[in-house]
């Protein structure tokens, strides 16, 4: 069970939910039951295994007032039994079939996730479906998982200053919308949740007509079909999907500085967040030129921050960038270095605004974007050798709000983006009145 994402900036560039390989959709199966749930089927016959995900459109930015990290919680909670398997059965049986699991909440879904042979698809759809209707909850299961989550959230968090850092960050970047929220909550939150509150949650999001099924591996759409209206099919809907009526950000017009010292830390880190369009808030082509920027930038050693902080100013011993860009919502784009020693974050940060700048300013170079473009959708084909990785991206991008079309499409949608797309995406959006910065200090 984990979160998603990390509660750090320094996140290693990776293709956006929506970069799937070209190919893949073409024998891709998309249908809904009766009761709405919507079910994904991505043949892949290379071996004898299936992977089984099924998505909840709902997490963290879900989570009622008051009741942060409910989403994260109860995902802990749904491998607690139902009326018909016991605390640990389910697991049990895939550990026992050679398989694998896990289960993910982000700030925009809840996912669960088995891997096992071919031939015991049908189980874990009857397993898993039983899970979406059938979950029992005392207070005597209830009350320790909570210590749990309290206990997750001191380990990772209270005790990481890094971690610390990023949340402080995220919540000035977003003074109203919930993404300001950490997914696995407020501890003063957590310590409050109760049985009542996971059922609440439990009923009104965990339904089919809330939920994605997708299924990648040796199978064939029909028999995948057949399955699932036998299990999932034979769930009622209880009502229409619910709306996702967040609050929203007013215009950013003021920086904001965060800084966090503590005795723990021992090297500085700067971190720069900017709020930006997501895939599924974005103009058309205006992603896919972030995704572009945010890789010439960031996305190794040869990109531009690193080329210039490092190797040549010698500022900074790594620095790097990241835009996130599967979010239901307007999301955020990572700006980030570790300064050499010597050099203040100050000195820093005026050392990546020079770099911000002139990307701003200066005519791109053709064969970087060439190059970058090149990269960002051969790391997507590459990626298919993945059915997980598959499977996760398609699941990703519809439960943000984006079609199996979409994902199909990204990489020609990649090819389109010129020279001009990534300049006006770095002056319109790189700027600094609509970012945070964060610098981590020692006491």
């Amino acid at each position: 069970m984990s979160l998603q994402p990390k509660a750090s900036a320094a996140v290693s560039l990776t293709p956006g939910a929506s970069a799937a390989p070209s190919h893949a959709g073409a024998n891709i199966a998309s249908f809904k039951l009766d009761n709405g749930m919507q079910v994904v089927v991505i043949p892949d016959a290379r071996t004898p295994v299936v992977t089984h995900m099924v998505w909840y459109k709902n997490g963290a930015a879900d989570d009622p007032l008051g009741q942060s990290g409910i989403a994260h919680f109860l995902e802990h909670l749904m491998f607690k039994g139902t009326k018909h398997h016991p605390q640990g059965e389910f697991s049990n049986l895939v550990a026992e079939l050679g398989g694998q699991e896990n289960a993910f909440t982000s700030y925009d879904y809840t996912a669960y996730f088995q891997r096992v042979g071919k031939e015991h698809l049908k189980t874990l759809m009857e397993f898993e479906a039983d899970r979406m209707r059938n979950l029992l909850l005392t207070d005597e299961v209830v009350g320790p998982e909570r210590d749990v989550v309290l206990e997750e959230r001191r380990m990772r968090t209270d005790s990481d200053p890094s971690a610390q850092l990023d949340e402080a960050v995220q919540a000035s970047l977003f003074a109203r919308h919930p993404y300001g929220t950490p997914i696995i909550g407020w501890s003063h939150e957590i310590e409050g949740l109760d049985r009542e509150h996971a059922l609440a949650y439990y009923n009104r999001f965990y339904t089919p007509e809330n939920a994605i099924l997708i299924v990648a591996g040796d199978v064939e759409p029909g028999e995948v079909e057949q399955i699932a209206r036998e299990t999932y099919g034979a769930i009622e809907s209880r009502a229409e999907p619910p709306r996702r009526a967040r609050p929203q950000e007013p215009p950013h017009r003021a920086h904001r500085l965060v800084t966090l010292r503590d005795e723990k830390v021992e090297q500085p880190a700067h971190e720069q967040v900017y709020l930006v369009p997501s895939y599924t808030t974005a103009a058309p082509g205006e992603a896919e030129a972030l995704e572009t920027l945010a890789y010439m930038l960031g996305g190794g050693a040869t990109s531009a921050l690193y080329e210039t902080l490092v190797v040549e100013e010698k500022v900074a011993v790594g620095a790097g960038a990241y835009y996130m860009g599967s979010a239901v919502d307007d999301t955020r784009f990572w700006v980030y270095a570790t300064p050499a020693p010597d050099v203040s974050l100050e000195e820093l940060d005026a050392a990546i605004e020079r770099v911000l700048t002139r990307f701003a300013e200066e005519p791109i170079d053709a064969d970087h974007l060439q190059r970058a473009k090149t990269r960002l959708i051969a790391d997507a084909i590459y990626a298919q050798d993945s059915q997980a990785s598959l499977a996760r991206w398609y699941g990703e991008s519809l439960a943000t709000g984006l079609t199996i079309a979409d994902v199909v499409a990204w990489p020609e949608r990649m090819e389109k983006v010129t020279a001009q797309d990534v300049t006006e995406a770095a002056r319109k959006w790189l700027d600094k009145r609509r970012a945070v910065t964060g610098y981590l200090l020692p006491a």
